[in-house]
């Protein structure tokens, strides 16, 4: 009776099938991919020149913005010299041929020039009386990254006293008197805000104020007038 060898693969044929299987398996992944792509190319591309215009718009906006920020700054001079001179209608709403500063903020939005006019209509408007109007641009100043925070919380309490507003008045002095580095401004606010507590019937936070005139800024003009104001709320030390 004849015996049959049953022979087993050999490692060369095993390694040409995993070889295939491999190759099998990497075809059907690219095919699949190709076809994701296909049926999400429109997908893709717009998602691709949708990066594009962001990175060409921000480009874009800091070059406008630069050349805007440029052109501001050349419009608001005039402004600035009728202001500086107490000419105040004409530095708000300018001479006919140059732009006041209400022109300048509502063309030159979002530069930094346009946002230095809400500061300068502020203050002319508090100078006139018009306290709604000072009100409104001093709270519309980005005093950020400037060495104006300190005058524009001032002044803005200032406009709300003057406007009746006694709540909002001491919020805006507190502010003010925030810097203890600064030897003119603080002691003045800190006058306005004891002057402001002392209205709102706070004698011992008025009190507070006037001691830090006295003890801080010994040196200012307003550190007479604090001893003479403490001794008035029975203070005398």
């Amino acid at each position: 009776m004849a015996t049959t060898v049953r022979k087993t693969p050999g490692a060369n044929a095993v390694a040409q099938r995993q070889a295939a299987l491999a190759e099998a398996e990497e075809r059907s992944r690219i095919e699949h991919l190709q076809f994701w792509y296909e049926q999400n190319s429109k997908k893709v591309l717009g998602v691709i020149i949708g990066i594009g215009l962001i990175v060409l718009a921000i480009v874009g906006y800091r070059y406008m913005i630069s050349q805007k920020e440029e052109k501001a700054a050349t419009r608001v001079f005039y402004a600035q010299q009728y202001f500086a001179q107490d000419s105040l209608n004409l530095a708000l709403n300018g001479d006919g041929q140059h732009p006041g500063f209400l022109r300048i903020i509502k063309e030159f939005k979002g530069t930094k020039t346009a946002n230095l006019a809400h500061y300068y209509a502020g203050v002319a408007y508090l100078k006139t009386g018009d306290f709604k109007n000072a009100i409104k641009y001093l709270e519309d100043f980005d005093a950020k990254g400037t060495a104006l925070a300190t005058a524009a919380n001032g002044l803005l309490g200032d406009a709300y006293m003057e406007s009746g507003n006694l709540k909002k008045g001491i919020e805006a002095y507190k502010q003010a008197t925030g810097n203890k580095e600064d030897m003119v401004q603080t002691p003045l606010f800190l006058m306005h805000l004891g002057q402001a507590y002392e209205l709102n019937k706070q004698p011992e936070d008025a009190i507070n104020a006037y001691k830090r005139i006295r003890d801080e800024y010994p040196q200012s003009m307003q550190a007479q007038d604090a001893d003479r104001l403490l001794a008035m709320l029975g203070v005398v030390e």
